[in-house]
């Protein structure tokens, strides 16, 4: 009843405004209609007075409140889950009041990009913008603002699972909210701890802390904040295994969501919702909100350009639980193989989406079909691996002629999957490439690499092909990227590359991307490009490696053509030779960091020069090939034989970093380590790989093997996994 009245009240002073010709009032009563329709959550129309608003204030140069119609903007595309345009909207308010000197609008707006950079789970970014605007509330004494920040600030840090310092940005706020009578803040304070407390499992803490919440957001009507507060409540009962109450306020929750027209609420609650379905054994009712809440969060996912991967990558940190659960629910529905289009659905999307683009193809979630299809072009037998909650593993087997079959497998409850992985590759010994005494860790009597062998392929052994030449293209997840299969142990300790061809991709259906890549490539032109211990950039102290030198003199020889050595290695003029390029074989060091501090790792190190620092990056990869409107690299191999070329962050989408751009570039067959291979035993392994595959014809795949096998096979006997086991083919065989 208040907005009507206030409603009524702005519409009179804006045709007062008009009839005595106001302008400046006039911009202002539109302003303020915008604010009243979008509590009301009637956005069309908010958005409609806004820019009315904005386009009087830019005629008349009334700076102030076309900076306020901006920023207003901005909140209502947030609310809207569209984000890029939000934050399009908060730059421009930003630039003006900066310019204006207007210090409230200045910090409010810095405030409003931490929570767009914060829904885009982009945590550090918005940190930047949250403690900026606390600086500046602070010095103009504007408590309520500074109330909010420290809030902001703590929504952060509770993301990052820094806990500690979440409690106290999130006390502060309390205590300066309570003390100046700002309500809303107090609220979101109240509810904030009371979801860290849940995290600690204190559980009565935590629903008294929510229920505080819930009432105050009731009592002065933020319906969001209300939601907010309900779907905290609600995780409490389900971790308390009170599935009614849970369900129940999920159920609540979302209709507010739904009332509000937020659609990330509306997606959290649907997926929360699911969740605890299935927890209460309600599998028919779990699948629909699940299913709701993936394809709602695949279409926030989508209204993310093509050319913000990074923002389609973060986002989907947030969104994956749906996925899992929903796989959870669809196995035991007895429907495997629908499970298995939604662990593929859950994978490498921004990837595929990227891809599909390039060749103007509206992308379609992957159907059984389609992944059938793909195991038969391929005439290799595809596994793929789904980590359920660090409780199970799913491993799901395609033959090549199209028969799909899954494995359930029980995780150890006494050591996580992440830690297990972590222990078997320090048995291992993995060390340095440049490091040449890497010595193997045998002070550990159990072998991990054969507890892995029992988890990950003793349960689907007798589905696998029995010849050793037909192949096997595994598809990790989470921390799996980083497990080296080829050195898996049987019972016997025979390692698994005795046994079988391996390959690895990030999904299956970047598998059908790869062949495309494949068949565009096969009859363009190119020269090779090899290069082998550049000199090493001012940058980072890294060591020469002179076994590289030899491994690009050898391989160039190979390859007829000149190995680009020390300074001639820089950065441009690799760049410069990239795109004409058909094979491209760099012997460098890889590093992991992430060297442009936009959140892409991995680089390629190279000679630095007047023109670059001597990094080229996985994000300059993906800007000058991978993006829309590039043109992809016409290499047919891209060989990164450095260290640890294959790893990256580990995210939702796969692993993030130089292969990813790689093949987002266009390349269909890549070679990269999952560590740091000794120099010496690389030039050794790589010699062979090329020898293998220009002069005994092989395939890359059986090229790698045969190559793996002489070194395991080699007189000093049984040699260690360290020096032949880190290297994996990506992609194509053929």
């Amino acid at each position: 009843a208040e907005y009507e009245l206030a409603i009524d009240l702005y519409k009179q002073s804006l045709a007062i405004s008009r009839e005595i010709g106001y302008r400046q009032q006039e911009a202002c009563s539109l302003n303020n209609l915008g604010n009243v329709y979008r509590n009301l959550a009637e956005y069309e129309q908010a958005i409609d007075f806004f820019e009315q608003s904005l386009a009087i204030s830019r005629e008349i140069g009334y700076h102030q409140v076309e900076a306020l119609s901006l920023k207003n903007l901005g909140n209502v595309y947030e609310s809207l889950a569209e984000y890029e345009q939000a934050i399009d909207f908060f730059e421009q308010s930003l630039a003006i009041f900066m310019e204006i000197g207007a210090r409230g609008g200045e910090a409010s707006s810095l405030r409003n990009l931490g929570n767009v950079y914060r829904n885009l789970a982009e945590y550090e970014q918005a940190i930047d913008f949250f403690e900026q605007s606390l600086a500046i509330f602070r010095e103009i004494g504007a408590r309520q603002g500074e109330a909010s920040s420290l809030g902001n600030l703590g929504s952060a840090y509770d993301s990052l699972a820094e806990y500690e310092q979440a409690i106290d940005f999130f006390e502060q706020s309390l205590a300066i909210s309570r003390e100046i009578g700002y309500h809303q803040g107090e609220a979101s304070s109240l509810n904030s701890l009371g979801t860290v407390y849940g995290h600690f499992a204190e559980y009565e803490k935590a629903m008294n802390l929510a229920q505080q919440s819930l009432d105050i957001f009731r009592k002065i009507g933020d319906r969001s904040g209300e939601a907010c507060s309900l779907c905290n409540l609600g995780t409490t009962y389900n971790r308390l295994l009170e599935y009614e109450q849970a369900i129940d306020l999920y159920k609540q929750s979302l209709a507010l969501a739904r009332e509000i027209g937020s659609p990330d609420l509306e997606a959290l609650s649907l997926a929360n919702l699911g969740a605890a379905l299935k927890d209460s054994g309600n599998f028919t009712e779990a699948e629909s909100y699940l299913y709701d809440s993936i394809k709602l969060y695949e279409t926030i996912r989508a209204k993310i350009s093509l050319n913000n991967d990074a923002w389609r990558i973060s986002i989907f940190e947030k969104q994956t639980n749906p996925y899992i659960s929903l796989q959870q629910v669809l196995i035991a529905l007895n429907k495997p193989q629908q499970a298995l289009e939604i662990s593929e659905r859950g994978r490498a999307q921004a990837l595929v989406n990227l891809l599909l683009s390039k060749q103007s193809l509206t992308p379609q979630p992957p159907n059984l079909q389609e992944i059938k299809k793909i195991a038969q072009e391929q005439n290799a037998t595809l596994v793929q691996y789904s980590v359920i909650y660090n409780n199970e593993l799913y491993i799901w087997v395609i033959s090549p002629n199209g028969e799909i079959q899954l494995r359930t497998v029980n995780l150890p409850q006494d050591i996580s999957l992440q830690q297990l992985v972590k222990v078997s590759r320090e048995q291992i010994g993995v060390k340095g490439r440049g490091n040449n005494n890497a010595t193997p860790q045998t002070n550990d009597a159990t072998n991990h690499l054969q507890q892995l062998h029992q988890l990950l392929i003793a349960p689907i052994a007798d589905l696998l092909p029995t010849e050793t030449q037909e192949r096997i293209i595994f598809i990790p997840h989470q921390e799996l990227f980083l497990v080296p299969f080829a050195a898996l142990q049987d019972k016997n300790k025979t390692y698994l590359i005795e046994k079988h061809t391996i390959l690895t991709a990030p999904s299956i259906q970047s598998l059908s991307l790869t062949r495309q890549h494949r068949e565009r490539v096969k009859n363009l032109p190119g020269e090779a490009l090899v290069v082998g211990n550049p000199i090493m950039p001012q940058l980072k102290k890294l060591s020469p490696l002179p076994g590289a030198e030899t491994e690009a003199k050898q391989i160039a020889q190979m390859l007829d053509t000149e190995p680009l050595l020390g300074a001639q290695a820089t950065e441009t003029t690799i760049v410069q030779k990239l795109p004409k390029a058909k094979i491209i074989h760099l012997a460098t060091h890889g590093l992991l960091d992430d060297i442009s501090g936009v959140g892409s790792p991995g680089a390629i190190v190279l000679a630095d020069s007047d023109q670059d620092n001597g990094f080229l990056t996985s994000r300059e990869i993906m800007e000058q090939y991978g993006l829309p409107n590039t043109t992809p690299l016409r290499a047919e191999l891209v060989v990164l034989s450095a260290c640890d070329t294959g790893r990256g962050d580990i995210k939702g989408e796969g692993v993030v970093g130089l292969s990813r751009s790689l093949i987002a570039a266009g390349v269909p067959s890549l070679v990269v380590s999952l560590w740091k291979v000794p120099d010496d035993a690389t030039q050794e392994l790589m010699v062979e790989f090329y020898t293998n595959l220009y002069e005994r014809k092989l395939d890359k795949a059986q090229a790698l093997r045969q190559a793996m096998l002489i070194m395991l096979k080699d007189e000093a006997g049984n040699p260690d996994p360290l020096d032949w086991a880190a290297f994996t083919i990506i992609g194509e065989a053929e």
